[in-house]
């Protein structure tokens, strides 16, 4: 691949950080996503320095232009349980200060569900989240709201909230994902017509903006639209 063009692949790192720029290698890709720590439990056991240090001269010497990590699927900045949302902040602060170690573009993340709260305050709680993981965890890596699919008052289906946590936050190191299955189960897009596309593109600029999105998740999606379905499917099945 040549010029500007980045595609990438969320790839494993077993047996190393490192096989993921391998796998990427292989692939032809030139940008990746990994996991810095396991994505479903709450403690974090960070990489040994010695890995960290591989990775990043693996990295350099394969000419990789941006990496990304995925934060834990357990956290939830918005829960109204006390406990789920301290332990939600302090174990993405764990993965966003690995993601500052790896030198990566940033960190990835689901907004969470405030549940029975009022989205208002669900997205104040989020923006109190993140504004503490900034606080605590120093680098040029992003943290990085990913849009929802829906459903079980999840955050971060329409672009519009995710425009007001973004304000709510006010800061540079924030950014935005945009997941294409989440878009279509969520409704944002209904079918794939060019003026369909095109109608959602130009809402999600006035609302978000493509300048603070870097990442697309290019997926299809196993449930139809508006489903508020999580269910990812490879491009064309």
């Amino acid at each position: 691949m040549t010029g500007d063009i980045k595609i990438g692949a969320h790839l494993s790192t077993a047996g190393g950080l490192s096989n993921a720029i391998f796998s990427a290698e292989s692939l032809g890709l030139n940008c990746l996503q990994i996991f810095g720590a396991s994505p479903r439990q709450w403690r974090v056991k960070k990489p040994s320095e010695e890995s960290v240090a591989e990775f990043k001269s693996v990295r350099n010497s394969k000419g990789i232009k941006e990496v990304y990590l995925h934060a834990a699927y357990l956290v939830n900045l918005a829960s109204p349980d006390l406990e789920i949302a301290e332990k939600s902040v302090q174990n993405l602060s764990e993965h966003f200060r690995i993601a500052q170690e790896l030198e990566a573009d940033g960190l990835i993340f689901h907004i969470g569900s405030g549940k029975e709260l009022p989205k208002e305050e669900a997205m104040k709680k989020v923006a109190r989240g993140v504004k503490e993981v900034l606080r605590s965890v120093n680098g040029p890596a992003k943290i990085i709201l990913e849009n929802s699919a829906g459903g079980g008052q999840k955050l971060g289906s329409f672009p519009e909230e995710i425009a007001r946590i973004m304000g709510l936050i006010d800061s540079d190191r924030v950014a935005v994902c945009f997941d294409t299955a989440h878009g279509l189960e969520a409704g944002l897009i209904t079918g794939y017509s060019v003026d369909g596309v095109r109608e959602f593109s130009s809402r999600w600029q006035k609302t978000v903006g493509w300048n603070n999105t870097p990442v697309v998740h290019a997926n299809d999606s196993r449930t139809a639209p508006s489903s508020f379905h999580d269910q990812h499917e490879n491009i064309g099945e």
